[in-house]
């Protein structure tokens, strides 16, 4: 199926390194231009905006930190004027901690919401009103982790931030659909990345078999059996398809 992505311009945010910056190369390789937004990954994000224009098309590394809305503002305005007008935006950049909630202090609390959900609304804002100003259909997808769905010990304060998620993709698709932008998100359970062993507390090898025990397919996920979902999602292919939250999780929830 052609997904009809070559020539769009996308926006990943926190794809200097793991599923950010698989999702970026997926799409390079469907054909679209990429910037790859990185907050400290810039080495990953530059290495990936060479390789995706050794597969031929524009591609740029772009910093910002979320947590600075003129920086968002200026790094959005920087993927316009060299890339074009932004298509596609792919909200993955995010902060999680696995810790108790009762040992957790404002300290642990404050960059999850900062970057999170306070970054990702920065973002979607300042992309958003490109996208209107421009007058492109655009597509926004949102990551967010099952957590936020179904809850999940030792991550209390990863799970709230995340479920604002929801909300922010069902409003999202409600508010700009008179502007044809579309909005959904992907809703994933552990993947192999760089920081798995984070997740996972670096669980020895007897928990990692009963954390494996939850998931029907009995293995954790990879970025390539993300990225389908995503760049499906942001394709035009998809377009009466908007305010829905897509599980890719092997099993781990059904709900």
């Amino acid at each position: 199926m052609d997904l009809q992505l070559r020539g769009k311009n996308v926006l990943v945010s926190g794809a200097g390194k793991g599923l950010g910056r698989a999702i970026g190369m997926a799409f390079a390789a469907e054909g679209a231009n990429v910037a790859f937004h990185y907050a400290s990954s810039s080495e990953g994000a530059e290495a990936a905006a060479a390789g995706a224009k050794a597969q031929g098309v524009k591609s740029i590394a772009v910093g910002a930190d979320l947590r600075d809305g003129q920086a968002v503002n200026d790094a959005v305005a920087r993927v316009g004027n060299e890339l074009g007008p932004i298509d596609i935006l792919v909200n993955n950049a995010a902060v999680t901690q696995s810790k108790p909630f009762l040992d957790s202090t404002e300290l642990d609390w404050a960059p999850q919401v900062d970057v999170t959900v306070t970054g990702t609304l920065r973002m979607t804002q300042a992309v958003a009103k490109q996208m209107v100003d421009a007058g492109v259909q655009g597509a926004i997808v949102n990551l967010m982790g099952d957590s936020g769905r179904v809850g999940e010990s030792r991550l209390l304060v990863t799970a709230t931030t995340r479920a604002t998620t929801v909300g922010l993709t069902k409003s999202l698709a409600k508010e700009f659909a008179r502007h044809k932008i579309r909005a959904n998100a992907v809703s994933i359970a552990l993947v192999q990345t760089g920081s798995l062993a984070e997740h996972t507390g670096n669980a020895d090898d007897e928990k990692m078999k009963r954390i494996l025990s939850a998931y029907p397919l009995r293995r954790f996920g990879t970025p390539e059996d993300v990225t389908p979902t995503v760049l499906l999602l942001a394709s035009p292919v998809s377009s009466w398809t908007t305010g829905q939250i897509l599980s890719v999780n092997g099993g781990y929830s059904m709900s």
